[in-house]
């Protein structure tokens, strides 16, 4: 069975989390909300999600793929060593890393991206160039293990191809 983790911070997106935890449950994905630490978060909008696992780098084994959604969140997870490390394993071990929105800002922190195509919210695309990556500005973007895109609007064919990349594994 699959097994995918989406990681919650405060100031998450929230379609950006609900729409591919809902999916994902979907595909009959086995699906684990982490962060940097237990307990409640808020979203954007005022919304309460949980989590129910912690962030660790070693949990890389035990997961296809890594959904990073946008809001705000990616730039509490970017101050996160124990985060940085994690998506660098899942990077590393040739997992798939979905991010969206601002998503984007935890894999220029985590120093992946360099030379790959990569999109995301046109605020953040100076941030995707001077990290070395080439910023396409399309919805959607596949670069190796990495899919990208750039809002909401994104949101179902990213999450397509996210899945699609998942399954194509095994």
């Amino acid at each position: 069975m699959k097994r995918v983790a989406i990681l919650i911070e405060n100031f998450v997106e929230e379609v950006e989390f609900i729409y591919p935890y809902y999916r994902f449950h979907e595909e009959h994905f086995i699906v684990d909300v982490l962060a940097p630490k237990a307990g409640e978060f808020k979203g954007k909008n005022g919304l309460v999600f949980h989590t129910n696992k912690v962030v660790e780098p070693d949990l890389a084994d035990n997961y296809d793929g890594l959904f990073i959604p946008g809001g705000y969140a990616p730039d509490r997870f970017r101050r996160d060593k124990e985060t940085l490390e994690l998506v660098r394993n899942m990077y590393h071990k040739n997992k798939i890393i979905g991010a969206i929105c601002h998503g984007p800002w935890l894999l220029i922190s985590a120093e992946i991206i360099k030379n790959k195509k990569i999109t995301g919210f046109f605020a953040i695309k100076d941030d995707i160039k001077n990290a070395g990556a080439i910023y396409t500005g399309n919805p959607v973007e596949v670069d190796g293990n990495i899919v990208t895109g750039t809002d909401p609007k994104a949101m179902p064919e990213m999450v397509k191809t996210f899945i699609q990349k998942i399954k194509e594994r095994h």
